[in-house]
C-alpha cells in the first residue's frame, strides 16, 4: 500500500509540473500568436492548453484509481487509469484534428505574419521546455507504469516538434517572405493524430487483456518451481486490475502420492511466496497429479510427448495423467497463436493419439498460449 501511495504521489507531482509549464507556454504563445497573426503559434497555444487538460485528467484518474477496495469493487479501482489514458489519447486526437482543420482553412485564406525576434526567442525556449518535459514525463511514466503519463510525455515530445517547425516557418517567412505555416501545420497535425490513435490502441490492448510481460511470467514460474513438491508450473494466467496490479491462477504438477493435507500446506506456501516476491495474489492453484509409481505411465507419457511435440506449432504438452483402472489418459497441449490452423492442429493430434492407442480414452485440452 505504501508503494502505491508513493507511485500516486510521483504521478500527481509530475502532472502538476506539466500543468505549470503548459499554462505558462499556452499564455505566452497565445499572446504571440495574436500579435503576429500566426495560425501556427495560435494552434500551438491551443495544443498546450489541451496538455493542461490532459494533466488534470491524469491527476483525477490517479486519485480515483488509488481508492481502497470496497464492497462494490473488492479488487480496487486501478483500472480507472486505463480510462484516464483513453481520455488523454482522445484529447491528443482532438488537438491534432483541430490543428488540421485550422491549417486547411489557412491554406485557402492565409494571413500575413509579423514575427519579432522576441517571439522567436520565446518559441525557441518553448521548444527546449517541451523537450525536457517530454523526456521527464515519459521516463516517470515508464518507471511507474503509468499509461497516462507515458501518453502525456509522448504528446509533449510531439509538441516540441510542432514548436520547432513553427519556429522554422517563422524564420523562413521573415527572411524570404515565403509562408509555409499552413502546410507544416497540416503535416504536424497528421503526426499528432497518428500518435493519438497509437495511444488509444495501446490502452485498448490493456483493457482487453494483453499478454503479460514474458519475463514476469517466467519469473513467477521459477518462484513456484522452487517449492520442492512442485514438478512443474503451467497455465499461469494473470488478470490486470490496473498497472502493476494483478491477481492470478496457476496449475502445478505434484506427485500423485501427496495427501490432501500436504497439498493444502504447499498451496498456502506458494500463495505467500508469490505475493512476497512479485506482489501478485494467486486466487487459485490447480493440481496436476503426476504418475510416480507406474513405469507404464512414464513410458506412455514419453511416447505421447514425442508424438505430440513433433507437430508443427506445438509449444508444450503438460498435465499428463494415466488412470489405469479407468483406462483414461489426460493431458493438455499449448499451440502457438501464430498458427491460424490451431483448431486443425488440435483435431489432428486428437485423431493420431486415439488411433495409436485405441485401448485408452483420451481427454485432451487445448490451453491458452501464455508462453
Amino acid at each position: 500500500m505504501q508503494e502505491q501511495e508513493s507511485r500516486d504521489k510521483v504521478i500527481i507531482r509530475t502532472s502538476l509540473i506539466g500543468i505549470g509549464a503548459n499554462l505558462l507556454l499556452a499564455a505566452l504563445k497565445a499572446v504571440i500568436g495574436l500579435l503576429t497573426h500566426s495560425i501556427a503559434i495560435t494552434l500551438d497555444a491551443v495544443n498546450n492548453a489541451s496538455d493542461v487538460l490532459s494533466s488534470v485528467v491524469t491527476i483525477i484518474g490517479t486519485k480515483l484509481a488509488g481508492k481502497k477496495p470496497d464492497k462494490k469493487h473488492p479488487l480496487g479501482y486501478g483500472r480507472i487509469e486505463y480510462l484516464t489514458a483513453m481520455v488523454v489519447a482522445a484529447i491528443v486526437l482532438y488537438a491534432g484534428i483541430t490543428a488540421g482543420v485550422e491549417s486547411v482553412k489557412k491554406l485557402f485564406a492565409p494571413e500575413e505574419t509579423a514575427y519579432s525576434w522576441l517571439s522567436f526567442g520565446i518559441i525557441a525556449a518553448a521548444v527546449a521546455v517541451k523537450i525536457v518535459l517530454g523526456l521527464y514525463t515519459s521516463k516517470v511514466g515508464a518507471k511507474y507504469n503509468s499509461a497516462a503519463l507515458t501518453a502525456s510525455g509522448s504528446d509533449a515530445s510531439f509538441d516540441a516538434v510542432l514548436s520547432a517547425s513553427t519556429l522554422a516557418c517563422g524564420l523562413l517567412a521573415k527572411f524570404t517572405g515565403i509562408s509555409l505555416e499552413a502546410v507544416v501545420g497540416l503535416l504536424i497535425s497528421i503526426v499528432i493524430v497518428k500518435a493519438g490513435f497509437e495511444m488509444l490502441l495501446e490502452t485498448t490492448d490493456e483493457m482487453l487483456g494483453k499478454r503479460p510481460d514474458p519475463e514476469l511470467i517466467r519469473s513467477i514460474r521459477q518462484t513456484i518451481c522452487r517449492e520442492e513438491a512442485v514438478h512443474g508450473a503451467y497455465d499461469l494466467i494473470l488478470h490486470s486490475y490496473g498497472p502493476d496490479s494483478f491477481v492470478g491462477s496457476v496449475h502445478v504438477e505434484v506427485a500423485d502420492t501427496m495427501t490432501a493435507e500436504e497439498i493444502d500446506q504447499m498451496q498456502r506456501r506458494l500463495v505467500d511466496l508469490v505475493y512476497q516476491e512479485h506482489g501478485i495474489y494467486l486466487t487459485g492453484i490447480g493440481i496436476y497429479a503426476m504418475n510416480t509409481t507406474d513405469d507404464a505411465a512414464r513410458e506412455l507419457r514419453s511416447a505421447l510427448t514425442r508424438m505430440v511435440m513433433a507437430e508443427d506449432g506445438m509449444l508444450q504438452m503438460h498435465g499428463f495423467h494415466l488412470d489405469e483402472a479407468e483406462q483414461t489418459v489426460s493431458f493438455d497441449v499449448v499451440i502457438d497463436y501464430a498458427r491460424e490452423d490451431r483448431e486443425e492442429i488440435y483435431e489432428k493430434i486428437c485423431r493420431e493419439v486415439r488411433a495409436a492407442y485405441p485401448a485408452y480414452t483420451f481427454r485432451i485440452a487445448m490451453d491458452i498460449d501464455y508462453l
